[in-house]
């Protein structure tokens, strides 16, 4: 199964997609990180690096985040791994809470990192222009 990494600045925000995603895709490997190690608003390098090794398999990870500089993060992450899971990892720009819970339920059918991807252009919002 594809593994999903949601990142959000806020660990009450990412509880919450991790309560959502288990109710509706429960066998789909999904982690949610939020906030900073002492509990404030933002990210952490280090809980995204751990959270894609997690869930990293040959099916690939897909990487949502919420706001811009948690895109910094996750790319900065990637860049901690070996080269042959980094061409397996992708940061999707999809609306944050409706990929992550659409990207977990496809995973949990089965369906590959491709289809998912393709199914993420339709919620995708130009976070990165």
């Amino acid at each position: 199964m594809v593994g999903i990494v949601a990142i959000s600045h806020s660990g009450k925000l990412a509880e919450g997609i991790l309560e959502i995603t288990e109710q509706m895709a429960k066998n789909a490997p999904v982690i949610a990180v939020g906030g900073t190690n002492d509990g404030r608003i933002g990210t952490d390098i280090n809980r995204i690096l751990n959270a894609i090794n997690e869930v990293y398999s040959e099916d690939g990870v897909l990487i949502f985040y919420d706001l811009g500089s948690a895109m910094m993060n996750a790319e900065m992450a990637v860049e901690f791994l070996d080269e042959d899971k980094k061409s397996n990892i992708e940061i999707v720009d999809a609306a944050f809470v409706e990929g992550v819970i659409s990207a977990a339920v496809y995973s949990n059918i089965n369906m590959d990192k491709e289809f998912i991807l393709d199914e993420m252009k339709k919620i995708k919002i130009n976070k990165r222009d």
